[in-house]
């Protein structure tokens, strides 16, 4: 096995055994999300991360020289967003380099994936249904937990008094089918309201607007309100919003899944031992984060400040920061809840999410780290 790779070298699918899968519908749903942002006001490029200031890889080389991350610079990706920047990732890949890009979308995040421009990424749900079921199965993994919560309902309470008072109303998502959006429309459909799910028009008109514009656009009157994940609710309560719901009271435990851990299929059957310290290295920084909340939140602010410019103001990163857990559990049944809402939203075709799980070498991490093993409901490799 080479040391070295290029992303040149890597196909952009991998060569695992096919397997039948559903498909995601090819109409203008989900799967131009997987190619094309342009409409949403995501950018399709990923942004290095500054390495500046990590740390030089120290000890042993594993199987590559180079393993490359992907992940958001938001809160919900708070183990990527401490890890690298305490240097915890780094220290457990040894003499192997880590490289970091990040991502405002994640179907651009797939497509690096895809492409192999990374190898590994924190990712949303979603996204990660996606491209497994366009890949037939074959390119992507989920083989961690990242973070739950963090999602909340939050309106301006002069034009919505009360959730029946949502219907009528112009509500922002962050994407068509992205998490929250599917999320925002099966409790429409709760509701019993009719919405047509392409094009957001219905008893709740459901307007599909980048994180990075929503404040602006609630500040101006331009939308009602937002179903939307943290750090964007607190900003829109800092303007004079109120959380109406937070979507951990819908689920069991208040828990479900907002973040994961996923990998290429190619990359975790040639490199098993980097995937394994980087499992290692997310396990030891949530541990971290339990342990030192304070300097945990610090750090995460200031890894923000480096990729954004600026850092979140305490009245939008205190708030944020309490609504959102880091996890090593993928919470795997709420996934497999997530697909079937994003197929009655019709936004998916139905689809066999057997084998998106791959927890071995997690539950190998945890045991040596005295932890209880996670559960893939079901859906693990067989």
């Amino acid at each position: 096995m080479a040391a070295d790779r290029t992303s040149a070298s890597r196909p952009s699918v991998s060569s695992a055994k096919p397997s039948r899968r559903g498909r995601v519908l090819a109409a203008a749903a989900v799967l131009p999300l997987l190619a094309s942002l342009g409409a949403c006001g995501y950018g399709s490029q990923a942004e290095e991360s500054d390495t500046a200031d990590a740390p030089a890889p120290k000890g042993k080389k594993l199987s590559v020289d180079e393993v490359k991350i992907g992940y958001f610079p938001n809160l919900t990706h708070a183990t990527a967003l401490v890890g690298d920047q305490q240097g915890i990732l780094q220290k457990e890949l040894g003499g192997t380099k880590l490289s970091a890009s990040t991502f405002n979308a994640g179907p651009s995040e797939i497509e690096a994936l895809n492409s192999g421009s990374i190898d590994i990424g924190w990712i949303g749900p979603s996204p990660a249904i996606n491209g497994f079921a366009k890949s037939d199965g074959q390119s992507l993994r989920i083989i961690g937990g990242s973070a739950s919560g963090g999602v909340k309902l939050v309106v301006n309470p002069e034009k919505v008094k009360s959730l029946d008072a949502v219907k009528g109303k112009k509500i922002a998502t962050p994407q068509l089918g992205n998490t929250q959006d599917v999320a925002f429309l099966n409790w429409i459909a709760e509701k019993g309201w009719k919405v047509d799910p392409q094009s957001g028009k219905g008893d709740v008109s459901v307007v599909r607007t980048d994180n990075k514009v929503t404040p602006d656009a609630f500040k101006s009157g331009a939308i009602d309100g937002a179903w939307v994940p943290e750090p964007t609710a607190s900003k829109l309560v800092a303007e004079g919003g109120k959380v109406l719901l937070d979507e951990g009271s819908l689920w069991p435990d208040k828990k479900f899944v907002i973040t994961n851990l996923i990998v290429s299929q190619r990359f975790l059957d040639e490199h098993p031992d980097v995937v394994e310290a980087v499992l290692r290295g997310s396990v030891r920084t949530n541990q971290w984060i339990k342990d030192n909340p304070e300097k945990a939140k610090t750090s995460a602010n200031a890894a923000l400040k480096k990729l954004s410019g600026k850092p979140l103001p305490p009245e939008v990163l205190d708030p944020a920061w309490k609504s959102i857990e880091t996890t090593d559990d993928p919470l795997a049944s709420t996934l497999e809840t997530e697909a079937r809402h994003a197929v009655k939203a019709g936004l998916l075709e139905k689809t066999d999410l057997s084998g998106i799980y791959d927890l071995g070498l997690l539950n190998k991490v945890l045991k040596a780290e005295g932890k209880p093993a996670v559960d893939d409901a079901g859906l693990g490799q067989k």
